[in-house]
């Protein structure tokens, strides 16, 4: 089969690769339809090079029919339609019993320190072959999996993988009042569908927008969102944000940037540095140092209202990141973060999905390409070029 394959620092590629076959009673193998890139594949095609191998298959974002199922699976068959979360989960472990899939206890990557496995991401988190393929075996299939209806166009569906349960758990764990105040920092696709969720929940709400890249002002702008232009309100931001939200400063904000946020010099700098060094040098240095560019989450606690609450979706992979701990105590900050439990919010999400689509879904790709253009998809969304704020890619 075809499969996207990262190869080096900003150097992907798209080569033959063996089928993937069943392993063990409870997987199964899909034939992908539409897989996308994801904001957080830009971290390992530029910072986290150190925990991936030249051919490792990228991707966690795929949709597809069910080929084949082992002989442990029940609730699939060849033909069913599914969605395939970003997490690998059991689904019956204490962590998953309390909807913390990301958490899943069966699958996750002791000998990292890490929480449950993911497709496509490294071996930080299991170096399981992703879905950036013709072909895709899913572990724990029996859990691991959102069944779809036929009909619909993929572009309805495909995002249940990652984007709007990413999306909605960022709002949920913003926990915005009733016609109250969310500031989203970063307009890519997570930050643009939180903006989306939380005005579909309560159009009373102020939202505001901040990024940089005009296309994607343009894209929440049209929404309703009231955008910032960082470029233009540069070190004004809380000032502004103050006077929109009655001088008293939001009562959430979500960082959708993470670790690679722009106005972070220093540790920009660090990361540009490890990206040369040799894989046993840098792996323990981003795992022990404090690696991540903070510009965002900084903002996002300078900007918060005093008793308010910060919610990080955006990825951090630092372990001795400095924080202003005495700011976000003095400011009673509540602080909540962590990757997407997927399954524990499509239920909440599948009615939204119907023909009258409120978030858009239909039309929230800007690039849907083969998957043999997945080198210059990868270059364009990390460049933030031709406009491309969701790639969809087709096998």
């Amino acid at each position: 089969m075809r499969a996207v394959t990262w190869q080096d620092r900003r150097k992907v590629s798209v080569d033959t690769v063996p089928d993937p076959v069943i392993e063990q009673p409870t997987d199964a193998i899909i034939k992908v339809t539409s897989t996308n890139i994801c904001g957080s594949d830009l971290h390992l095609y530029e910072v986290l090079g150190a925990f991936m191998d030249p051919g490792d298959i990228l991707g966690h974002e795929p949709m597809g029919i069910v080929e084949e199922v082992g002989t442990g699976i029940t609730n699939l068959k060849a033909g069913d339609r599914v969605v395939i979360p970003f997490q690998i989960a059991c689904g019956h472990c204490y962590m998953c019993d309390q909807t913390l899939y990301t958490q899943c206890e069966t699958t996750q990557v002791r000998e990292q320190g890490s929480g449950a496995a993911l497709f496509g991401y490294s071996k930080l988190y299991g170096q399981v072959p992703g879905g950036q393929a013709e072909y895709l075996r899913v572990p724990h299939a029996d859990f691991t999996h959102v069944k779809v209806p036929e009909g619909p166009p993929d572009d309805r569906f495909v995002y249940l993988s990652d984007v709007l349960p990413t999306a909605w758990q960022a709002v949920a764990y913003a926990d915005v009042p009733l016609g109250g105040s969310l500031v989203v920092l970063g307009l890519g696709p997570i930050g643009d569908m939180a903006c989306r969720i939380a005005l579909q929940q309560d159009p009373t709400r102020t939202v505001i927008g901040v990024d940089r890249v005009p296309e994607r002002l343009a894209r929440a702008r049209a929404r309703g969102v009231h955008v910032l232009d960082f470029d233009e309100v540069g070190d004004d931001l809380t000032a502004v944000v103050q006077e929109l939200t009655g001088g008293r400063g939001p009562d959430s904000v979500v960082d959708a940037v993470g670790m690679e946020a722009h106005g972070s010099p220093g540790a920009s700098m660090v990361q540009r540095m490890a990206a040369h060094l040799p894989d046993a040098v840098t792996a323990p240095l981003l795992k022990t140092a404090g690696v991540d560019r903070l510009a965002a989450v900084h903002s996002a606690i300078d900007l918060v209202r005093r008793g308010g609450t910060v919610s990080l979706s955006g990825v951090y992979g630092g372990m001795a990141d400095p924080m202003p701990m005495m700011t976000m105590f003095d400011k009673q900050i509540q602080l909540r973060m962590g990757q997407a439990n997927v399954k524990k919010w499509v239920p909440e999400i599948l009615p939204l999905l119907g023909d009258d689509d409120p978030l858009g879904v239909d039309s929230f790709a800007t690039h849907r390409v083969p998957l043999e253009e997945a080198p210059h998809a990868y270059e364009i969304f990390q460049k933030k070029q031709d406009g491309a704020v969701k790639v969809i890619l087709k096998p």
